[in-house]
């Protein structure tokens, strides 16, 4: 006969359990308005700190939103949620630099060649754009915006929100932790040049609808980022 040990959970961690399960049996929706603490507090049965306490952990984890003067609220957009936790995390752990490098190589590998495949005209004429963009202007500050708009933007061709979480996720860190590495590699005219024309190749790549280009091409790219990244950490 086997037993599964009894947990004994905070009330706030009640709360927030039942938050979740609403949501996951599709009781709560994107953008649905939560009941106000007064009501939760009726409903629950449980006392206002509490229910304070499960809010502040649901906003942390990025499943809520308060809005002033309106409540709080399911999270409409999710792009951002993942930065937060795994940030804390990853100073917790003592995470290495290089670490973030790899999981972004990783998945924007083989995020490429989904995006090869799915990616629509109007996608790709957003992204011919950015590389134009991306050539003539020789401000860093304005190039490392669009390098991580062309990062963005192949994400979320590949069409999967999972993805765009990770990726976001992993470019916040990079921003966090690898303090100024777009701006430094965009300093040096040569690198503005290779990246440039790094660029145009994962663009044609994804244009030609051809995966295996698309994902080589990527990883060409990552390496050169990430090797001149290390070499200035």
């Amino acid at each position: 006969m086997i037993f599964t040990p009894i947990k004994s959970m905070k009330v706030y961690e009640q709360v927030i359990e039942q938050i979740e399960n609403m949501i996951m049996d599709g009781t709560l929706k994107k953008g649905d308005k939560l009941p106000s603490e007064r009501e939760l507090v009726e409903r629950l049965q449980v006392s206002r700190t509490s229910i304070r306490e499960a809010l502040r952990a649901l906003q942390v984890m990025g499943l809520i939103e308060s809005k002033q003067g309106e409540g709080n609220f399911i999270r409409l957009n999710f792009d951002e949620s993942l930065f937060q936790p795994l940030s804390i995390m990853f100073m917790l752990q003592g995470g290495n630099p290089e670490e973030i490098m790899e999981v972004r190589k990783l998945i924007e590998v083989e995020t490429a060649s989904v995006a090869a495949v799915k990616i629509n005209e109007e996608q790709l004429e957003s992204l011919r754009k950015l590389s134009d963009a991306f050539k003539i202007s020789e401000d860093e500050n304005v190039n490392a915006k669009f390098d991580k708009q062309f990062h963005y933007e192949i994400a979320q061709a590949a069409g999967n929100f999972l993805i765009i979480n990770i990726l976001n996720a992993m470019s916040s860190l990079m921003d966090s932790f690898l303090k100024g590495a777009r701006k430094k590699i965009l300093v040096n005219h040569e690198n503005l040049k290779a990246l440039a024309e790094q660029h145009i190749r994962i663009y044609q790549a994804l244009k030609s609808h051809d995966p295996e280009m698309a994902s080589r091409e990527m990883n060409r790219h990552l390496d050169f980022t990430n090797a001149y990244i290390k070499k200035n950490m």
